[in-house]
């Protein structure tokens, strides 16, 4: 499986492209031995990308559907106090779906830290909104973007076992996934913090 896209097939995609990271390769290397992410679980990740490529749409409606029932998610998706923004979450879905399979297929390289960087700063004032030039809400409160590693980690293990019939494999896949996701939810926070206390 190839997780790789041009940047024309998915609008705002700009991976390979994005601004430098401020996050250094040594400071992701001690991320990556904080949340015990080795190369066992990089063999795990590639083994649920290829198990989810062609199941990301149904994944995508199980998160979605998740977020349209809870008010405080859908709001960052909305006019500040309004109606969600159709068109907002149609743009986003396919980066969404392209996250998954980065997440299972990238290396995790300068590239790949750089375009985390990126997505950090669209949740913040820093980007948020420029991407799809919409009008909603100004920042994703980063207690909501660290509260969606449950669901977004829960989820996927039924899909996994679709396709996997051994439940250690099931097992190791997932907890290579959640490592993955708490990596790329501290990177996330970056942007969040003060300096010095990232």
């Amino acid at each position: 499986m190839s997780s790789e896209s041009t940047n024309t097939e998915i609008p705002g995609y700009n991976y390979g492209t994005a601004e430098h990271s401020p996050v250094t390769l040594t400071e992701l290397e001690e991320l990556k031995a904080s949340v015990m992410l080795d190369e066992r679980d990089v063999a795990m990740l590639q083994r649920a990308g290829e198990l989810l490529d062609d199941q990301v749409d149904d994944i995508l409606d199980v998160w979605y559907g998740f977020v349209a029932s809870q008010p405080q998610l859908v709001a960052q998706f909305s006019q500040p106090g309004g109606p969600p923004i159709d068109e907002y979450l149609a743009a986003v879905r396919p980066r969404f779906g392209q996250w998954i399979r980065d997440t299972c297929s990238r290396s995790y390289d300068q590239e790949w830290l750089d375009y985390q960087n990126e997505i950090a700063l669209r949740h913040t004032p820093a980007h948020k909104n420029e991407t799809d030039q919409v009008g909603s809400t100004s920042v994703v409160p980063l207690r909501h973007l660290i509260a969606l590693t449950g669901p977004v980690t829960i989820t996927v293990r039924p899909f996994l076992a679709r396709k996997e019939n051994d439940g250690e494999q099931v097992d190791a896949m997932m907890q290579a996934w959640l490592k993955a996701v708490l990596l790329q939810i501290a990177l996330w926070s970056r942007p969040y913090t003060r300096e010095g206390q990232w």
